[in-house]
């Protein structure tokens, strides 16, 4: 049984290289270590994200990553009719150094233009309260679509990711206020990303991150979707084992695509909106590749940090590598093949 499974394997493999669209994939911009960039020069004025040229981005990167013709097309290529799509964002920092909702707006449309009902589609992060501030609300009410908390929404205990680490629960953690053998090794998945969202797409900002790196696709989305997670972010090795554990086991298989919201790189400051160490790149990445595009924002804020003779931080790379051993995307920039489209 053992030969029977290497074999196939590797014939598998083989395939893989010889043939991309050998299991399925009917477009090389949506294989894995392929980057989609567009870029319109007047995305952002004075750091203030412009709406119509943001639509016109996020129309042309679908239809260039999907390979379709209208976006009614493009977004049933990568999900179903009857999908609930869930808009991560990271809304932490705020509206201007966090996930835009000029970005989110435009995606809302297109879904919106697809036929999706505002009821199918949910705005979401860790804390209502952060999407509160983040203005977030304000989009909801004016598309009549959902916002919602991980966190508020409770957490599921029959899906779990568990270590031997014990961690020091905080209220709003499942076992916070429990006491007996194990309590503290799990970190339990929300419930609306278990029991209510079938699909996430994933709109991370260009924004530093002390620890990981970037706040980025791999961290925002698995650290927003679980508990007890101060176990692993006091702790770079531990960090770098979690992420791409997390995401492997509770959150791979429900992400249909990621958006890197390019229009600013902050390269200092995490939460703290600093726009004097930040740079307008008016772009907006796609891929199903979060490896990829997050190690290509990592190469983006040394850039821009040698550029404005900033010292380079020490950064956790190892969540990275780690994650390409598992398969979950490319690590080596050198595979990473990026597809650029200039609107203006």
């Amino acid at each position: 049984m053992v030969i029977r499974v290497n074999l196939y394997l590797c014939w598998s493999a083989l395939l893989l290289l010889l043939n991309p669209r050998a299991f399925g994939s009917d477009d090389t911009n949506r294989a894995p270590g392929h980057v989609l960039i567009v870029e319109h020069s007047q995305a952002t004025r004075t750091f203030t994200p412009q709406p119509e040229p943001i639509k016109e981005m996020v129309q042309a990167g679908l239809l260039r990553f999907t390979g379709k013709s209208s976006i009614k097309n493009a977004w049933l290529s990568i999900l179903s009719t009857n999908d609930v799509v869930g808009l991560k964002v990271l809304s932490s920092p705020g509206r201007n150094s966090g996930t835009r909702p000029a970005v989110v707006s435009a995606v809302v449309e297109s879904l919106l233009e697809a036929g999706f009902r505002p009821r199918q589609i949910i705005i979401w992060d860790r804390r209502i309260s952060d999407l509160r501030l983040a203005g977030f609300f304000d989009l909801a009410e004016k598309y009549r679509v959902r916002v919602a908390g991980s966190q508020e929404a409770g957490y599921d205990p029959s899906a779990f990711y568990s270590t031997a680490l014990i961690g020091n629960l905080v209220y709003g953690d499942l076992e916070f206020g429990r006491k007996g053998e194990g309590i503290g090794r799990n970190s339990y998945v929300s419930k609306l990303v278990t029991s209510e969202i079938t699909k996430i797409v994933n709109i991370a900002p260009l924004l530093n991150h002390n620890a990981a790196g970037v706040y980025g696709l791999l961290y925002g989305v698995t650290l927003g979707s679980v508990d007890n997670t101060l176990r692993f972010e006091m702790d770079e090795e531990r960090l770098a084992t979690a992420i791409p554990e997390i995401y492997q086991q509770q959150i791979r298989d429900r992400v249909a695509l990621n958006i890197i919201d390019a229009l600013i790189c902050q390269y200092q400051g995490e939460e703290t909106t600093l726009l004097h160490y930040a740079a307008a790149l008016n772009q907006l990445w796609f891929g199903i590749d979060p490896v990829a595009l997050d190690v290509l924002a990592l190469q983006e804020l040394d850039r821009q940090r040698k550029r404005a003779g900033v010292p380079e931080p020490k950064i956790n790379r190892q969540i990275y590598t780690n994650s390409a051993i598992l398969d979950i995307g490319v690590s080596d920039p050198a595979r990473i093949e990026m597809d650029h489209i200039d609107l203006k």
